[in-house]
Formats: structure tokens, C-alpha cells, sequence
């Protein structure tokens, strides 16, 4: 059976994103600690601000990356919902059961024991928050063929009519905080506390991305990159600018900042995936991506082979991000080098040891998809 020919920039976008996602979690220790929001001075909150705010896109482009490759389905639905049981299913499976009964490097949360264990059935392990995204994307692979035939038949204009309503709906939760001063109460447009499905949660979500991809590759032809960089550019830069503004004025001034969770929840407001910020800076770095055809050394030698195994990689690189943690705050000082430090060796740790088990004869693609 003949391969499907690459597609060369999904490689890089997997490759950089997936690298993103790591730095992301190496920035959490310095603006979360224990159970609440924990930042002990000035720098750090710079740091976080800075970097945390423009890498938010890592998920949403993995999202586009399903759509470009897989969306509309066509052929046989059962083989499809084979093939990602397979390749996403077990593994996740695999992890969830990894996370319950292996502590994480310095954890004192024993999970393994008692109700959490049986908790696992219904959704990942404590620490393992990054797992959400697997759950999410099954989700969007399970609707994939039910929506693949209106994407079909949509039509340029009916694919902007719905990225122009999911667009509004990533103004969805702003508007919220907005009728919670208003009214005392967060709901709008339907929703209450016994209703969460408001007026536009149709085209609210992930599924976004998923028509944002397809439209991409089916109705935005090569560019140059002068225009590339014009369009993209300053989409980038008003997202970044609208995710880190808000966060940094939400946070308190006054350092050490020590406070409840809930302040962490309100200042991620902008750094939600679905959001204004996040969806613009995700369009801009998703059309610079896209001009990535480079096959040449590097890439067969670095970014492909991270590309085959960058899911293994994401379902892992925790056990492997604690522990680097731990090391690197205990001996380093520089908070900009113990979050690049603890970026680089996850994510170098993480391939090493995907790579690995890939190679395991009849099992290793059930372990790392």
C-alpha cells in the first residue's frame, strides 16, 4: 500500500507546537503554586506575561493540523473511527492509567489510592490536566463525519458566515465578566444554572478551528510571503497584545501575589483557547507556518522524526517536566533560564523515550499512537 505523501509544514507546525506546549508548562510553577495563584515578584510576572501569552495558540494549531489532514472525512466511517481509536484512543488509555498509579516526581498527592483511582474511568488523573486536550480532540474526530457533509456543500461564503459567528463567540467569555457587574449573575443570552447551552453554542468551540483549517486549505490559495507576513503579522500582534493586556491587569501589583485559584481563572481570561486574543494569534502564526516547505536536513533529521511520535510526547512530557522542575528551580536562580532549561530537556527527554517505544515491534503504536 503506497504512503500518503507528507504534508511538509504539518510536520513543522507539529514540531513547534508541540515544543510550545512545553514551554507553556515550564512557565506554570512561577504563576501557580499549591492549590491557588503564587507569584513572588515582579520578573516573574513579567516572564509569564510575555511568554505565556503568545504561545498560547500550541493547541489550537494541533486542532487546525486534524482539520487540514482529515476533515471532511471521506471513504468508510467505521475505518476512519478505527484508525483514531487506534492511533489516539489506546495511548490516551495507556497514559490515563499511567498517571493514576505512578506518582509524579515530588508529588505527595497519592491518586493511586482510594476514589480518585476509580475517578480515572470518568476523566484524567489530578495532575494529568494536560490530558484534556486528548478528550477534547476524540470529540471533534467523533463529529468529524457528521459534519463532513454540510462542509462539503457549505461553500466559501456558508464557511465565513460560520468563522464569522464562532469568531463573535470567542468575545463569549468577556462578555460574560461583563454581565456578572451588570446583572450579579455570568450568564448570557440563555444561559443560567440549569442551562449552560447559551444562544451561540452551535458554533462555539474547537469546531472553529476545525472549519478554520479546512477553509485554509480549501479556499486560501499559496501566498507570498510579503502578503503572508502583512496579513499575519499584525493578526499576531493583536492577539498577543489583547492576551497578554489582560492578564497582566488583572494581576495584583503588589508582590508576592498569594491568593485563591480563582484569581488565576480570571487573569487566563484572555489566554482561554476560544478566545478573541487566542483565535487571532492563532490565524497569524498558523498562515507562517503554512509557507514552512523546507524538507532539507533538519527536517528529516530533527523535525519529522519529532512529528511522528509529537503525540507520545505530549501524553508524556509530564512525568518528565516535574522532575526537570524540581531540578533546575532548586539550583537556578534566573527564572527566564529554569523555564527555557526545563522546556528544552522535557521536550529532548520526551522524544528520546517516544522514540523508543515507538520502535517496540507490535506494540509501540499503541503506547505512543
Amino acid at each position: 500500500m503506497q504512503r500518503k505523501e507528507r504534508v511538509v509544514f504539518i510536520d513543522w507546525l507539529r514540531f513547534i507546537a508541540c515544543f510550545m506546549v512545553m514551554i507553556v508548562h515550564s512557565c506554570e510553577p512561577f504563576y501557580l503554586g499549591g492549590e491557588g495563584t503564587m507569584i513572588l515578584n515582579r520578573t516573574n510576572a513579567l516572564l509569564v506575561t510575555l511568554i505565556d501569552s503568545f504561545l498560547r495558540p500550541c493547541v489550537p494549531l494541533f486542532v487546525m493540523a486534524s482539520s487540514y489532514l482529515l476533515f471532511p472525512v471521506k471513504g468508510d466511517v467505521g475505518a476512519f473511527y478505527r484508525r483514531r481509536l487506534l492511533r489516539v484512543g489506546v495511548p490516551l488509555i495507556v497514559w490515563v492509567l499511567l498517571y493514576t498509579v505512578v506518582p509524579l516526581y515530588g508529588s505527595t498527592y497519592e491518586f493511586y489510592k482510594g476514589g480518585a483511582a476509580w475517578g480515572s474511568l470518568l476523566n484524567f488523573p489530578g495532575p494529568a490536566g494536560h490530558l484534556w486536550f486528548v478528550y477534547m480532540i476524540i470529540g471533534i474526530y467523533i463529529v468529524m463525519p457528521i459534519f463532513s457533509p454540510w462542509i462539503e456543500k457549505a461553500g466559501k461564503k456558508g464557511e465565513q458566515a460560520f468563522l464569522a459567528l464562532w469568531l463573535f463567540t470567542t468575545l463569549v467569555p468577556f462578555l460574560r465578566l461583563a454581565a456578572a457587574g451588570l446583572n450579579g449573575a455570568s450568564g448570557i443570552w440563555g444561559e443560567a444554572n440549569w442551562n449552560e447551552f447559551g444562544l451561540l453554542y452551535g458554533v462555539s468551540g474547537f469546531m472553529g478551528y476545525v472549519v478554520l483549517g479546512h477553509y485554509f486549505r480549501t479556499h486560501v490559495g499559496e501566498l507570498g510571503w510579503k502578503k503572508t507576513l502583512g496579513v499575519a503579522l499584525p493578526m499576531m500582534l493583536a492577539g498577543y497584545g489583547i492576551s497578554a493586556g489582560w492578564f497582566w491587569t488583572a494581576m495584583p501589583k503588589e508582590f508576592p501575589v498569594n491568593a485563591s485559584l480563582d484569581l488565576a481563572v480570571y487573569m487566563e481570561t484572555s489566554w482561554g483557547f476560544c478566545t478573541i486574543g487566542t483565535a487571532l494569534n492563532t490565524t497569524g502564526m498558523f498562515m507562517i507556518i503554512r509557507k514552512l516547505h523546507s524538507s532539507g536536513g533538519f527536517y528529516q533529521r530533527v523535525v519529522l522524526p519529532v512529528s511522528e511520535v509529537s503525540y507520545g510526547m505530549y501524553l508524556m512530557h509530564i512525568f518528565f517536566l516535574c522532575f526537570y522542575t524540581a531540578v533546575f528551580q532548586q539550583s537556578i536562580t534566573s527564572t527566564l533560564v529554569t523555564i527555557i532549561l526545563t522546556a528544552v530537556c522535557t521536550f529532548v527527554t520526551s522524544f528520546i523515550v517516544a522514540r523508543l517505544l515507538s520502535r517496540i515491534p507490535k506494540i509501540g503504536k499503541y503506547i505512543v499512537g
